[in-house]
């Protein structure tokens, strides 16, 4: 079902700040730096987003992106298995389309799809 663990996004209140520390922590700069996402990607790394409105949707901490083939697919197989939707199948934009539940115990689990 999943490709892999490709990308963590960290829910921010002070973007700028964020960016600073993890480009020192990355060595890197974003390769996406708008108002509504930061994005960096390190070699041999999963990329690392900062999402500035992540605590106004009620993220308290990192969300890990599993990438998969079929999104919405992945998504009904969850929730069948007990998950609680969070953020129905959404475009991000660029037809890359992301989505997020949470499991019995609360933790966030998002899921991503490449645009095709």
């Amino acid at each position: 079902m999943a490709e892999g663990l490709k990308t963590i996004t960290y829910p921010v209140k002070d973007l700028a700040r964020a960016k600073t520390l993890f480009g020192a922590l990355l060595g890197v700069e974003p390769y996406v730096d708008e108002a509504y996402y930061v994005g960096f990607r390190a070699p041999g790394r999963p990329e690392v987003g900062l999402d500035p409105h992540g605590h106004a949707k009620g993220l308290t901490g990192p969300v890990p992106y599993w990438h998969v083939a079929d999104i919405r697919s992945s998504l009904a197989a969850l929730v069948d298995a007990g998950a609680e939707v969070v953020q129905d199948v959404q475009d991000v934009g660029g037809g890359m389309l992301i989505a997020s539940v949470k499991d019995a115990d609360g933790n966030d689990i998002g899921l991503a799809q490449e645009a095709s």
